[in-house]
């Protein structure tokens, strides 16, 4: 069964017009709700605000959910894809230009993640107004999945209805079925030092940004900066952020620093977080005022999300394989440096691919919609839910 291009054309540029920073999805989410019901969706099969208990206070929405129920016999299978874009994209405008879709202004387009989010709801017209013969189906709208994949981390399987399998829509640039992504350990330094009046007493101060740097430095000179290849030990690190500080005549004595390590070896991403905290530890200690008094760090970890790898024996692998030709797409499968819903579904025992739906250079200026491939996704789910 094809697709109805223009509505799933439609379907894109009123996603991506709409608001959904991290957070504060409600108007997206209504846009979604609002086709899907157009299309024939009963309203009992809507879930809204789902998990909303498990996610940071100022979150508005929780996850949307949809269970369509199945026409055949057959295990349940689930679409899932973000609803939220980065803040570089608020206030997109988007307008087509020949095959592409870009923004007006000077703002991202949030292709990432709405293109996703238009061809699960293109797949979902599609099935509801034909009719057509399908396994039971959960659709899954994560919110917050940009700054910490927090809806994914608080579904739970059953809430979908335990489906056997996933297919997740995000991405930038065209890609395979991604079977495996990295792991990643965020970390948050908190320094102490010493405040002393700096043109008074200098010399009896500690400066917390002095430890701040000498431990960057360090992790930077031992090769645990950037991209990280030590033999066995390889990923990634990197400085997110550094507050601190209160006037210009006081030594600092107060900083914090953030940053994240990634790698798709557990052994090697905690080898990179202890490094940095080896880095901090040492710094604190080697930073003394005129009393031999020295500094000292809280390092803080967090796992944010696991590797994964699927083997290529997996159904969910099997059937995306054998799908993608039928829509257009070459039959391949890799693994990515980034972090994905994927991640946590998989860790929660939903087998899980990731496929692209058209979207080039996501949080950027830049970044446009290549019309054709998002058609392909279009179609690639609709295979995915009537024909495998």
């Amino acid at each position: 069964m094809k697709i109805n291009e223009n509505t799933a054309i439609q379907n894109l540029m009123d996603l991506l017009a709409a608001k959904g920073p991290s957070g504060g999805e409600g108007p997206v989410a209504e846009v979604v709700k609002e086709k899907l019901l157009s299309a024939g969706c009963d309203p009992k099969w809507i879930r809204e605000n789902v998990g909303k208990k498990k996610l940071p206070k100022e979150f508005t929405l929780g996850n949307l959910i949809v269970k369509i129920p199945g026409t055949i016999k057959a295990p349940r299978i689930m679409f899932s894809a973000h609803l939220d874009t980065v803040p570089i994209c608020q206030g997109a405008v988007p307008i087509r230009k020949g095959n592409l879709i870009a923004p007006k202004g000077k703002t991202g387009l949030g292709g990432d993640n709405r293109a996703s989010v238009a061809a699960v709801v293109t797949m979902a017209q599609t099935i509801l107004k034909n009719d057509l013969p399908r396994p039971p189906i959960t659709l899954l709208f994560t919110v917050g999945e940009e700054n910490g994949l927090h809806g994914a981390k608080a579904f739970e399987p059953s809430e979908g209805g335990n489906p056997a399998m996933c297919f997740n829509l995000d991405g930038s640039g065209e890609r395979g079925g991604v079977i495996g992504a990295l792991g990643a350990i965020r970390w948050v330094a908190k320094i102490h030092g010493k405040s002393t009046h700096a043109a008074v007493s200098p010399e009896g101060g500690v400066s917390a940004v002095i430890i701040a740097a000498n431990a960057i430095a360090d992790a930077k000179a031992k090769g645990y900066f950037g991209r990280i290849d030590k033999g066995a030990i390889k990923g990634t690190a990197n400085v997110g952020s550094i507050r601190g500080g209160e006037a210009d005549n006081q030594v600092m004595d107060s900083l914090t620093v953030t940053g994240e390590c990634r790698s798709h070896n557990p052994a090697s991403l905690q080898k990179i977080s202890n490094a940095w905290k080896t880095a901090f530890e040492k710094a604190a200690r080697g930073v003394k005022n005129n009393a031999g008094e020295c500094g000292s760090v809280e390092f803080i970890t967090d796992s944010d999300y696991r590797s994964f790898k699927l083997k290529a024996s997996e159904p969910v692998v099997k059937c995306f394989l054998k799908a993608a030709p039928r829509a257009g797409r070459k039959a391949y499968t890799q693994v990515i440096n980034a972090g994905l819903d994927a991640n946590i579904l998989n860790e929660k025992g939903i087998p899980t691919i990731t496929f692209d739906a058209g979207n080039h250079h996501a949080h950027d200026l830049n970044e446009y919609v290549d019309i054709p491939r998002y058609l392909e996704a279009c179609e690639l789910a609709t295979v995915l839910a009537t024909e495998v």
